[in-house]
């Protein structure tokens, strides 16, 4: 896992995989990347209820273009979740492991601290009117239909497709940022 020196970031990454009884291999094992936080996030979204959801301001630009030509479409896109901290995803493992399940289950599920693209400020979990829960069902809505068909030009792609490489349960509902948005995609 840490094959870089120690930055402070890394320390603590080492911090939470010790607590968690987190597998030292397991990121090179599974062909994890490393998702460092930005240093600057902005409010992409507020939900009526007044929740914030954090992306980069590059990703945002790119979720109000994607989710805007998917209402001019009469496809409803809505944002689930989006940025959460290393220390924040550490919390939701402590939580499933209070619940009794086994580290080995959550990490089918979720990703370790410091390697969810969560971190990076670029990925987004959607849901939509018809399923507004995160489940494989989202995969029957329009709303997925139309991702798979448009995510593409504004350089959303799904990262966990069924049988993935990295030994995710296929998830339809989570996309990612993964480029600059070009002139053509914002028509």
């Amino acid at each position: 896992m840490i094959a870089q020196p120690l930055d402070a970031y890394l320390q603590r990454i080492r911090e939470l995989f010790i607590e968690l009884g987190i597998p030292e291999e397991l990121p090179a094992g599974r062909g994890l990347a490393l998702c460092r936080e930005p240093l600057e996030l902005i409010v992409a979204e507020t939900t009526p209820q007044g929740r914030a959801y954090y992306l980069t301001a590059e990703a945002a630009v790119a979720w109000h273009a994607l989710k805007q030509a998917a209402a001019e479409e009469g496809i409803t896109l809505l944002m689930v979740s989006a940025f959460r901290s290393a220390d924040y995803q550490a919390d939701i493992i402590r939580r499933k492991l209070g619940k009794g399940q086994t580290i080995d289950e959550i990490l089918r599920v979720l990703a370790p601290p410091g390697y969810s693209e969560h971190h990076t400020g670029h990925a987004i979990d959607i849901g939509s009117d018809d399923c507004p829960e995160l489940g494989e069902r989202f995969e029957q809505t329009a709303a997925f239909q139309w991702l798979s068909s448009n995510a593409k030009r504004f350089q959303f792609f799904l990262s966990f497709p069924r049988d993935n490489r990295f030994g995710y349960v296929y998830e339809p509902w989570h996309w990612c940022y993964r480029g600059r948005l070009s002139a053509k995609s914002s028509l």
